[in-house]
């Protein structure tokens, strides 16, 4: 996709076009080894079906799966897939010390209108060597995914595109809720919001189902798409998944709509404005 030989784009223009970040072109990340990487699959799958499991009953079950590991390793290759049980625990979200942490403002919350709330969360995605990490900016209402964006590190910046995008595509949303994690505290990502009058909100410490349509939509892509398919590349990855979320979005049936698509719901009615 990108040719650094090219007489006329240079390698930052190529990947400004393809929306790719020059320095995740440029970086080689040493091959995660196998053993590791089937060891992640295997724990990413046991946590879609059992999210309370942490790293100690993780361990009990791949142990009775036959698999030879001790909790140590459970909970570093958990650390790094960003993965934590929901049951509340001393120290379970990963918060940045001053960071400021916003009230969650969405129980008992009537949400009956698409932009009334938009939500977001990272999720692990493996690929041949290695795994990568995806952010989704889903609308509550409807369940329409309005951007994603692909990164092969956990930092803020990407999450921060996704929602620029979608706030460039799809207008302002009258509250937007994440987790407690530091992507999402950092003021990289609140400040913009913030200006433009959006109100935070954030789970409640080891409350993942407070944003449990993420959740669900995590475990659609990773059933429906993602363990079907063995990602050789970030671009194969990106590929497969855009085609992913136009079907989610625009043809396959959501059972809380009686049968509509997400994208014909949130086209549907008119949208929240932020206050």
């Amino acid at each position: 996709m990108i040719e650094p030989q090219h007489a006329k784009l240079s390698v930052s223009r190529q990947c400004q076009l393809v929306e790719l970040p020059r320095s995740t072109y440029y970086h080689r990340p040493d091959p995660v080894p196998e053993d590791n990487l089937a060891l992640m699959r295997m724990i990413d799958e046991t946590y879609l079906a059992n999210p309370f499991f942490g790293s100690r009953q993780m361990t009990r079950w791949l142990r009775r799966s036959d698999h030879a590991v001790n909790r140590k390793r459970v909970r570093r290759l958990m650390r790094l897939m960003g993965l934590v049980a929901i049951c509340p625990q001393p120290g379970l979200s990963k918060r940045a010390p001053g960071h400021p942490v916003y009230p969650y403002l969405l129980r008992h919350l009537s949400v009956d209108l698409p932009n009334q709330v938009w939500a977001t969360d990272i999720t692990y995605i493996p690929v041949r060597g290695g795994f990568l990490y995806l952010c989704a900016v889903l609308d509550w209402h409807s369940r329409c995914v309005l951007s994603w964006e692909l990164s092969n590190t956990l930092d803020a910046s990407f999450c921060v595109r996704a929602v620029q995008r979608a706030m460039a595509e799809h207008g302002i949303p009258e509250i937007f809720n994440t987790d407690q994690g530091c992507q999402f505290t950092s003021a990289e990502f609140t400040t913009p919001l913030l200006d433009a009058g959006i109100k935070l909100s954030m789970d409640g410490k080891g409350r993942c189902l407070d944003n449990v349509f993420v959740e669900r939509l995590w475990r659609s892509v990773k059933y429906e798409e993602v363990y079907l398919k063995r990602y050789e590349t970030m671009v194969e990855a990106r590929a497969n998944l855009a085609t992913y979320f136009r079907f989610y979005n625009e043809h396959r049936p959501h059972s809380s709509h009686q049968g509509q698509t997400p994208s014909e719901v949130y086209h549907a009615q008119p949208k929240q404005a932020a206050a």
